[in-house]
């Protein structure tokens, strides 16, 4: 096997390891702030439908937090087995953010998630109140330090050399790196998006069962509010990333918008199929001046092309159709939200065919969280480290037979743990929260805060 070949297939599998794990953190970030939300909720009224609905949800962030360490651990060893480049060249820098994630984020979600799970009947209220906010702080900062260090390896600031050995000279700007205010903000709605939709979706697919369960009228609708927020705000902060990725990585905005020759009066690309070998677009479905007053706001203004940035272009049609991808699902998203809205206000139950289009929509938020990720990683490339290290410079030893045989042994297990995940996530949904709710009507001993 050529060594191209053996590159581009450690890839794959470190991008289906990547794919797979970000499922899970693009739940857990913003589904435990609606668990604070739940569990303010139950606090202020005492109301034993709140105390079903909090239970519930917590049973859904747990299984999805195990599965997202699980996930994770299995990521970081292939730092070592098939990128030894990566932490032998940036360690440096990357090391102390990765080690600041473990040291201020997951310690502190595994200490306090435990006293969240069990400590209800334990410990008084407000500390299990607090505890719920702390797995939720938690969870958002976490997510800051994992964002940090990508975006530096996007758009790398405030390092140097010495001796030879790259070192971060500057540790606010390798923090705060010219991507990250954009990037951990994108993320976070991303992740608020992809839960509001987890929770409006597996509410509808309680509601369409055959036993009323009136919390789920609640968390829909909680969720559907929340998306229609998060929605409109995402698009404006999409467009912000845009014009900074423009200004910091043309070459991923050149293949992302199919630009091939550098000029003025750049067309907007709808839809196409880009051409590598020829270096066109083929069948193009084109808005004329488009891309050039988007990005640039003037119809007559320069955009590079691809040719511009030749041999160190990003591959143009994975990163082209992801973006599209990534984009359509959430102006779907965006209108079913608003239309959710309109639909359940003054709490009204919307008709079967409107919850069963709520429940087709569940996991929408990941097919939108996937694509994007596949644009930003792959859209980098040929650099893991943007300017600093190339990613074939990065890769290990290892060979393409036991690369195949890894890859293969991957994408059954994570498809088993998929299929088997969304199949609990179901039969909770379907089992929903009333029963609990009729059982937990004395209110339990320290449940109150």
């Amino acid at each position: 096997m050529e060594t191209s070949d053996v590159l581009l297939l450690a890839r794959a599998q470190f991008g289906l390891n990547i794919g797979f794990h970000i499922l899970f953190p693009s739940i857990t970030i913003a589904l435990a702030w609606f668990l604070v939300y739940f569990r303010v909720q139950y606090a202020r009224t005492g109301e034993p439908s709140w105390l079903a609905t909090y239970r519930l949800w917590t049973k859904i962030f747990a299984l999805s937090f195990a599965m997202g360490v699980v996930s994770g651990v299995v990521m970081s060893f292939q730092f070592g087995t098939n990128w030894p480049g990566f932490m032998n060249s940036v360690g440096n820098v990357a090391g102390p953010l990765l080690a600041f994630e473990v040291l201020t984020a997951f310690f502190l979600e595994a200490t306090f998630l435990g006293v969240m799970l069990f400590g209800m009947n334990r410990v008084p209220g407000w500390v299990h109140l607090t505890s719920t906010v702390l797995v939720a702080v938690g969870t958002t900062v976490s997510a800051f330090w994992i964002l940090a260090l990508n975006s530096w390896m996007q758009t790398p600031s405030g390092h140097g050399y010495d001796a030879g050995q790259l070192i971060a000279t500057d540790w606010w700007r390798v923090i705060f790196n010219p991507s990250f205010p954009y990037r951990f903000t994108h993320m976070t709605i991303a992740s608020g998006l992809t839960a509001a939709f987890i929770v409006v979706g597996l509410s509808a697919w309680r509601l369409l069962q055959p036993n009323d369960d009136p919390a789920a009228r609640t968390t829909l609708r909680t969720g559907v509010i929340v998306a229609a927020i998060l929605a409109p705000l995402q698009v404006l902060v999409g467009d912000l990333h845009g014009l900074n990725t423009l200004e910091h990585q043309p070459a991923k905005i050149a293949a992302v918008e199919a630009i091939w020759k550098t000029g003025r009066n750049v067309p907007l690309v709808l839809f196409a199929i880009p051409n590598e070998r020829e270096q066109r677009n083929d069948y193009s479905i084109e808005i004329p001046n488009g891309a050039s007053l988007i990005l640039k706001h003037d119809a007559a203004a320069e955009l590079k092309g691809v040719d511009a940035f030749t041999p160190d272009a990003p591959p143009v049609a994975p990163v082209f159709f992801a973006f599209r991808l990534m984009v359509g699902t959430g102006v779907l998203m965006l209108m079913l939200s608003w239309y959710g809205a309109w639909r359940t206000r003054k709490c009204a139950l919307p008709s079967r065919w409107v919850l069963w289009l709520f429940a087709g929509f569940t996991f929408s938020g990941w097919v939108a969280t996937v694509a994007g990720w596949i644009v930003t990683e792959i859209g980098r490339q040929p650099w893991l480290v943007t300017g600093l290290l190339r990613t074939a410079a990065a890769a290990g030893p290892i060979g393409g037979a036991q690369l195949g045989a890894s890859f293969t042994g991957y994408m059954m297990t994570y498809g088993v743990m998929l299929v088997a995940y969304m199949v609990v996530l179901t039969h909770l949904a379907g089992r929903g929260s009333a029963p609990e709710a009729t059982k937990s009507t004395p209110l339990e001993t320290g449940a109150a805060a």
